[in-house]
């Protein structure tokens, strides 16, 4: 599985730590910044995470800041980027199951890094269940 993962500075520390826990996991994973540890702007990480999971390079997206919404605004411009953001396990599974989600946002001042590390897993490893979800999902893009 290749995810593409990005976020802003108060993301960077997770970001960090959720590419080192996925990596483990045999996850190909691409950061796409921020590199350093400064104030910065989530557009600038979230846009090109965005692109290249909705050009197909990436099978998911993980975007990471400090409240998850400045990330997913950014990402939901895109037409083929369904982001969501995610602060309890059930959430992340009803993104995949119901939205058949593409990016997974999440909230660093908001979740635990542990926290982090199940979201993006139980995101990632949940299927889309299509159906009557998938009639809705059609409807998304402009």
């Amino acid at each position: 599985m290749k995810i593409a993962i990005g976020g802003d500075h108060a993301g960077f520390d997770y970001k960090a730590e959720v590419i080192k826990y996925l990596s483990a996991k045999g996850m190909e994973v691409k950061d796409f910044g921020p590199y350093v540890n400064e104030s910065c702007d989530y557009p600038d990480f979230a846009h090109p995470v965005a692109t290249e999971v909705e050009k197909g390079n990436f099978d998911f997206g993980i975007l990471i800041c400090g409240s998850a919404n400045g990330v997913a605004m950014a990402a939901n411009k895109h037409q083929g980027i369904r982001a969501a953001i995610v602060w309890q396990k059930e959430l992340a599974q009803l993104a995949r199951q119901h939205n058949n989600a593409n990016i997974i946002c999440l909230p660093a001042r908001f979740i635990s890094l542990d926290e982090a590390k199940e979201f993006a897993d139980l995101f990632l490893n949940t299927v889309f269940e299509g159906g009557r979800h998938e009639k809705r999902v059609n409807k998304i893009a402009c």
